[in-house]
This record gives structure tokens, C-alpha cells and sequence, in this order.
């Protein structure tokens, strides 16, 4: 995960309110303004990333207030890289249902994860499934 990598840059932690989500695009903003990313990759990593989080609080922490989502950021030569980890047990991130799958399509969960993997570069778990790392190349 991204503290192998040094140094890590900044960092977040966002209650587990759904209102964090506001807070985590403002941060996005303010990074990708700083790395002048194009706005093609600024898309990419506002979905994908606020996906995770939303993920992290209500999945990992169950929205309980008292639970924290934490979001790490570094941008080393032309990539950016963020880690979100909430304070939940995990999950299979194995074993996910398909959610192009026709038999998935009235679903209405399981396209978090699948815009995650196609809009980052790299995905990354880490057991028991309460890490994720999202890799952008830039």
C-alpha cells in the first residue's frame, strides 16, 4: 500500500457521513488543480475515488458515526496514487458479482467497485478487504 511509497503527502479523515463526500471533492479539486492533472484524468479520479470512500462509509463503517474513512494521497513521477481504508471487518473483493451481467443490470449496488477498476489504472486490496489502493497513471 501507498506507505511503502515515501513520503506520503497528505491524508484525510472523513467521518462516516455521506455529507464527507463533499469535503473529499473540494480535496480532489485542490490536488488536481495543484498537479495541473487534465480534466479527462480529474474525472477519472473524482469517480473512482469518491466511489471508495462512499464504499469505506457505508459499506466498511455502516455509516456509525463514530467510524472514520481515511483517504492518503501521493503523487510521485507521473503517478498519483491513492489509498482508502475504512475501520470495517472487510469483504471478498474476490468474489464480486458482475455488474454488467443481465442478471445484475436491476441491481442497484455492485457498480462502485466495477467503475473503480475501469477508471483507475490499478486497483489494489489489501486483506481483509477494508484497504484499497487506486494507481493513476498520469
Amino acid at each position: 500500500m501507498i506507505s511503502t511509497i515515501e513520503p506520503v503527502i497528505n491524508h484525510l479523515s472523513l467521518p462516516s457521513k455521506t455529507n464527507s463526500l463533499l469535503i473529499l471533492e473540494k480535496w480532489i479539486n485542490s490536488i488536481c488543480d495543484t498537479f495541473s492533472i487534465s480534466e479527462e484524468q480529474y474525472g477519472n479520479i473524482l469517480i473512482a475515488v469518491t466511489e471508495a470512500v462512499n464504499n469505506a462509509i457505508i459499506h466498511g463503517n455502516k455509516s456509525e458515526l463514530e467510524k472514520n474513512a481515511f483517504v492518503k494521497y501521493l503523487y510521485k513521477d507521473s503517478l498519483i496514487i491513492f489509498c482508502v481504508k475504512d475501520e470495517g471487518s472487510g469483504f471478498d473483493f474476490e468474489n464480486l458479482p458482475d455488474p454488467t451481467d443481465p442478471k445484475n443490470i436491476e441491481e442497484p449496488q455492485g457498480r462502485g467497485v466495477f467503475l473503480m477498476k475501469h477508471l483507475s489504472d490499478e486497483i489494489t486490496y489489501e486483506e481483509p478487504g477494508n484497504s484499497v489502493e487506486l494507481v493513476f497513471q498520469l
